[in-house]
């Protein structure tokens, strides 16, 4: 795994943008450049769930302005990862392609569970170090994440989908407060909180929380408020939001309350934000909240610093799932090493992101045993593609569902198309599981592929194939399976040396 001196975050919040550029200094990071800037992303979808031309706008032309400040960066040294609002939106994929080249470098979505987990990850590398179980709060633009941890490990994690954007836009709009939109607001955030309250109630670490911390824009607004206007040393304080809560209604317009701590870029969505925030505080039983300088923006940092040090967290999932579904370690290991082997062939040569792609599949490969033996590749694509997978993105997730999905059974049955950059991999998984159908330990052939332009020609020694007449089957009916599908796709012909 290549090392870089510097590495580059991209969190495209629903409501802000923020980019952070950190140091490497062996295991540290020594945080350098950032930007930040209100987009306001979940603002701008209609209620069609659809991206607006005008909120497209603001998020391109910050990205290309974070791009330019990171051109000449390495890709894997960046990692832009969206959130909320780009997981509901229904033209994301058509912005993402806009977004991508705009900013220089790839972004994935990733679904809310995983954006808690960095989060934590970023709030806990700004703390001391404790074995005390935290409480987390992160209200993001379009979702809030509540998490549980202990040290650097989020032990509870869950998303909600409400944030301040949503809130202010859903029940105060053009900033008007009333009593009965405060109301209302309290009453549908506590409905979407009382899940996570029974959820932690079940966990004797979730009960056992001595610390409450708050993230992000909406924390650290009603933290200052909460210290300019003299109920706190900056923390949130149940008082305090009470109060600001009283002073809104009052006012009866957002633009209308003049108080310390109400910054510009913060005001349209503060009634939101609090709504959300006092609903917390009294469902969850916290009296007052420090307030974290850490945020997913460095939590995304710490989790790339990680995988550039050989400490995925990808890598702990695949391990978590393998003994959570009882897969046959010894039979996977065989299969990824085959894979690995014949992935040396390829031509061109996958990057690395598809090695490790092919690698993880191989490895869980049997995972939808533990539902059915019968069409377990299916099973098994399904749980890969829908599973909380700490780590993984959401294209990383389809990555892995359509290579186990794809690694026995018919070709012709499969949406994906002739072209798609997967099928060498697919290829190499189908062979590996083939030449271990017997599961044990029995010395394979030497075998090699011969590929060109997309077609490959499997090559293995004449006297194996006539000793094993099965797998000679097996292979003949493999080469058929791919010339029905495409003749210049996959594996074309076999030859005995």
């Amino acid at each position: 795994m290549q090392e870089y001196e510097t590495l580059a975050a991209i969190d495209l919040g629903s409501n802000s943008f923020h980019m952070q550029v950190g140091r490497v200094e062996g295991e540290q990071l020594f945080y350098l450049d950032s930007i930040k800037e209100p987009v306001r992303l979940a603002s701008g979808l209609t209620a069609a769930k659809r991206l607006d031309a005008a909120s497209q706008r603001r998020a391109l032309n910050c990205l290309a302005r974070i791009g330019e400040r990171l051109q000449g960066m390495p890709p894997g040294a960046v990692r832009a990862v969206g959130t909320s609002a780009l997981r509901v939106a229904k033209n994301s994929a058509a912005f993402l392609a806009k977004a991508q080249d705009a900013l220089g470098f790839e972004i994935e979505i990733v679904a809310g569970r995983e954006e808690a987990r960095l989060i934590y990850l970023g709030v806990a590398h700004s703390l001391p170090l404790t074995q005390t179980p935290r409480l987390v709060i992160d209200i993001g633009g379009g979702s809030t994440e509540c998490i549980i941890g202990v040290g650097y490990e989020a032990r509870e994690r869950e998303s909600l989908r409400m944030g301040c954007v949503v809130f202010s836009k859903q029940f105060f709009p053009h900033g008007e407060v009333t009593q009965a939109a405060m109301d209302t607001a309290d009453t549908a955030a506590r409905v979407e909180i009382q899940y996570v309250a029974s959820q932690f109630r079940r966990s004797s670490t979730a009960t056992a929380w001595q610390e409450a911390v708050g993230s992000s824009g909406t924390a650290r607004a009603l933290g200052e408020i909460c210290r300019l206007n003299g109920h706190s040393d900056g923390a949130i304080t149940l008082h305090g939001l009470r109060w600001l809560r009283d002073r809104l209604i009052k006012a009866g317009q957002v633009d209308l309350l003049q108080l310390p701590g109400i910054k510009p870029d913060r005001r349209p969505v503060i009634a939101g934000g609090l709504a959300i925030m006092l609903a917390l505080f009294e469902e969850l039983g916290i009296v007052s909240m420090d307030i974290a300088q850490g945020a997913m923006r460095e939590g995304i940092l710490w989790d790339l610093l990680g995988r550039v040090h050989d400490s995925d967290m990808r890598d702990v999932t695949v391990s978590q799932f393998q003994r959570r579904y009882h897969i046959d370690g010894k039979q996977a290991l065989r299969v990824a090493e085959l894979t690995k082997h014949l992935a040396d062939f390829l031509q061109p040569q996958p990057d690395e992101d598809a090695l490790r792609a092919l690698a993880w599949a191989a490895l869980l490969h049997e995972i939808g045993i533990s539902i059915a033996h019968s069409g377990f590749h299916k099973h098994g694509a399904y749980i890969l593609e829908n599973a909380d997978m700490p780590g993984f993105s959401r294209r990383d997730q389809i990555r892995l569902a359509t290579l186990v999905r794809a690694s026995r059974g018919g070709l012709s049955k499969l949406t994906i198309i002739r072209t798609d950059p997967n099928w060498p991999l697919i290829l190499c998984l189908r062979l590996a599981v083939l030449f271990n159908n017997s599961r044990n330990d029995l010395a394979l052939p030497e075998l090699r592929l011969e590929c060109r332009n997309g077609a490959c020609e499997i090559i293995l020694s004449a006297d194996w194939l006539e000793a094993n007449p099965l797998t000679q089957a097996a292979l003949k009916e493999e080469v058929k399976a791919w010339i029905d599908f495409g003749p210049s796709t996959g594996l074309t012909t076999m030859r005995a040396e």
